[in-house]
């Protein structure tokens, strides 16, 4: 089948997204519509005192100005954080507020203070720079290590040395066991840099009140729409029914538009207020100073070895910044959420991690590509590295060593997880022979000659993803033949429009011209749970398949009819019903106009709700080579393997450009991207593309991805997710690299972002130097 599952096809989304007929959160029109511009704290820290706003209430064309007071009013609910994680001791972690205009104190530069709203977006920004904020400023913190530091400023007073949580995972006792009685231990300190997604899209939303019905509506620029309408329907103390979220095209999430924000509350709550749509679109600077951000955790690792380089135990200690408020799920993605793949790909007996989360007057700090997998993969993949090096096994054989067998699944980890599938030796070997690294001893030397140096880095990563609740869809087949699909995924960019053609193609035989794909919807859709944690198409494709399923098994009844014969004599395949053994067949179109004439326009509507049983495990290996010129510090990503185990792929061209887009965000943490705060003002020093640097396309090398599939066993179409795995192995294998290429100075560990800066400062002050020149 040209258009079925495994087949590489173009994206059928592609021609109207590229042609301009796309239709984004700020494309959205509603008649009346006013603009809204928020006042935001330019401190770190402050007390709010008196509000002026009569100057900017004066103002030609402003509506209102409204500040907490006008929100406590009408009891608009905080922004919730939906963890649930205990601390060690079995006690609730430190819960606080987040209200969606700041309440007595703003809390991080950016914190928004006021909204006004007026008829034209100039003059609602022109007002909002007349509102006069009296603050009271204050020492504030944002360094991660440092918040938990004695006689530091608290961000909130109930969280003493600014501790929300002190949590752990694992068997202590027995890694301090390993650590005593291990032949060696390698230690390492690792940072892992905060970043900001800066998605093409940034954030906006359009909220409205219907004229017909006096129901609050909100477009809104998002991963999922089911569970932010039960939240604007508890702050707002709405029933969800009188609340419709809608979501169109997305230009990019990567986890930072999952979750709920102050301003789309406060345009909900000024439109119900007034009475008209209001409509609120962040400039990039402003989404610098108010999306959430990504990463931020200092840590130390202890990994105990035998005589022979097997690991006996590892030991975590981390400190995660969470910011000044809890987004929806900050304190989730450095516990849960990335802790448990601190074993990775290797036989590990025993592991023990503790996590400490702090507040700081920072932005808040929840999922970004990867959500806690991307950090443990790069403390583990570092510390690895570091072990080869130290006891001469090398980079390969010391993974060699420890890499749990395929004959070994269903393994069974430390941690609570249950491997199903994988071939983890094989990736890396595979890797090896696609990245030539027999030819590199050969090209070290000729990079040399040219007064560079080079050098090669890898990584193996294994992630949780595709797991969790469950996930909906709902097939209709009209009279036409055409199909209409309703699921409750979120397309972000990733292709989802054809990969469920692709699905229904197999599973049905329609061509894709003929399927409409429906997502972000909560009139139209009843049930999602939205995208995230590469779980849209393992999850929501088996949720499609059920229901795809369903509509032939209602479909039989018919066919037979129209082909006189019993229904247990019907076969399908290809989009035809046929009496076994026989030629004689109908299509599904001819089937679904007999039906349709019977019982209205649509013929079959069927619905499937599929839970996974457990995460899907995707792995594979990253192999990144370098060259840095010494002279400058200038590094450059010459070639890059990759062997990827996805399961099984739907579509390798949608596939292997989400490695592509993966390996580009990785490589923006390992050697560019890094959110920068002044330490004695809060100030963010890197908020806009001045300061704060993204890859370009010169930065990107030649990519070459061999896929090694094997199935999963947790979801009916074998799958194992695909979104995120760029960004977990690249960042360990471009740091593992550099540190390959800077040996000969002595150099043992660089810290994202590996800056011509930091590389140049790390061969001035190695202790190899003169020996490399």
């Amino acid at each position: 089948m040209k258009f079925g599952i495994g087949q590489a096809v173009p994206r059928t989304e592609d021609a109207r997204l590229l042609t301009g007929s796309g239709r984004y959160t700020d494309d959205v029109s509603l008649p009346g519509q006013s603009h809204a511009a928020f006042v935001r704290s330019p401190h770190a820290f402050a007390a709010i005192g008196a509000i002026d706003t009569a100057e900017a209430l004066a103002m030609p064309g402003v509506l209102a100005v409204y500040t907490v007071a006008d929100l406590d009013a009408e009891n608009v609910g905080p922004i919730p954080c939906n963890s649930d994680l205990k601390q060690r001791d079995g006690s609730p972690y430190v819960r606080t507020p987040r209200p969606a205009l700041a309440r007595g104190f703003v809390r991080h530069v950016g914190d928004p203070v006021a909204m006004v709203v007026a008829e034209t977006l100039d003059a609602a920004r022109d007002a909002a720079e007349l509102v006069m904020v009296d603050y009271d400023d204050r020492p504030s913190v944002t360094g991660t290590a440092e918040a938990l530091e004695p006689g530091r400023p608290l961000v909130w007073d109930e969280a003493p040395n600014n501790l929300c949580f002190d949590w752990e995972t694992g068997d202590e006792a027995a890694v301090e066991a390993a650590l005593s009685k291990a032949a060696r231990v390698v230690e390492l300190e690792i940072v892992n840099n905060r970043v900001v997604a800066n998605p093409m899209e940034g954030r906006a939303c359009l909220a409205g009140v219907e004229a017909d019905t006096g129901r609050l509506s909100i477009h809104v620029t998002s991963q999922g729409v089911h569970s932010l309408q039960k939240q604007f329907a508890e702050l707002l103390n709405e029933p969800k029914s009188r609340i419709r979220v809608l979501t169109t095209d997305v230009g990019g999430g990567f986890g930072m538009k999952l979750f709920n924000y102050p301003e789309y509350v406060a345009c909900l709550f000024a439109a119900r207020r007034l009475g008209r749509a209001v409509k609120w679109a962040a400039e990039r600077t402003e989404g610098f100073v108010s999306d959430d951000h990504g990463r931020d955790h200092v840590s130390k690792a202890r990994l105990a070895l035998d005589a022979d380089g097997r690991f006996l135990g590892l030991r975590v200690d981390t400190v995660a910044n969470l910011g000044a408020y809890l987004s929806n799920y900050g304190p989730f993605i450095p516990t849960d959420a990335g802790s448990a793949m601190l074993v990775g790909s290797y036989r590990t007996p025993a592991v023990y991690v503790r996590v400490k989360g702090v507040f700081t007057h920072t932005q808040p700090v929840d999922a970004y590509r990867g959500a806690g997998r991307p950090e443990a993969a790069y403390l583990l993949e570092r510390l690895i590295d570091h072990a080869g090096r130290v006891t001469g096994l090398g980079p390969a054989e010391i993974r060699r060593r420890n890499f749990i067998p395929g004959s070994a699944m269903p393994y069974a980890t430390p941690m609570g997880q249950v491997y199903d599938t994988g071939e983890f030796a094989q990736n890396l070997e595979d890797g090896l022979i696609l990245a030539d690294m027999a030819g590199l001893p050969a090209r070290k030397a000729e990079a040399r000659a040219r007064g560079k140096r080079r050098g090669a880095g890898l990584s193996t990563y294994i992630e949780a993803c595709s797991g969790g609740g469950p996930e909906q869809a709902t097939v209709q087949v009209g009279g036409d033949g055409k199909v209409v699909l309703l699921i409750g995924t979120q397309t972000n960019g990733q292709g989802h429009e054809t990969a469920y053609k692709q699905i229904l193609a197999d599973r049905l035989g329609v061509p894709p011209e003929d399927v409409e794909v429906v997502q972000g919807d909560t009139d139209r859709i009843s049930f999602g749970a939205g995208t995230g944690g590469s779980r849209s198409v393992p999850v929501g494709g088996s949720a499609l398949a059920e229901s795809a399923a369903k509509v032939v098994k209602t479909a039989i009844p018919v066919a037979a009819d129209l082909l006189e014969t019993a229904e247990v004599d019907i076969e399908f395949a290809e989009g035809r019903f046929t009496v076994t053994g026989t030629d004689r067949s109908v299509s599904l179109k001819e089937v679904a106009a007999k039906a349709a004439a019977a019982g209205g326009g649509i013929a079959f509507s069927e619905q499937a709700r599929w839970t996974p049983p457990a995460s899907t495990f995707p792995n594979g290996c990253h192999i990144a080579e370098v060259e840095v010129d010494p002279d400058t510090g200038h590094v450059e990503v010459v070639r890059y393997s990759v062997v990827d185990d996805f399961g099984t792929v739907v579509n390798p061209m949608l596939v292997i450009g989400q490695v592509h887009g993966g390996i580009a965000q990785g490589l923006g943490q390992a050697l560019q991207e890094r959110v920068v705060f002044d330490p004695d003002s809060g100030q963010l020093l890197t908020g806009s593309f001045m300061d704060y640097q993204l890859p370009r396309a010169e930065d990107m090398p030649p990519i070459e991805v061999k896929l090694n599939c094997v199935p999963s066993t947790t979801n009916l179409l074998g799958m194992k997710g695909a979104g995120e795995a760029g960004a977990i192995g690249a960042p360990p294998a471009i740091v593992n690299a550099l540190v390959d290429a800077l040996s000969e100075y002595g150099v043992e560990h660089i810290d994202m972002p590996a800056t011509p800066l930091a590389i140049w400062t790390a061969i001035q002050g190695a202790p190899s130097r003169a020996a490399a020149e």
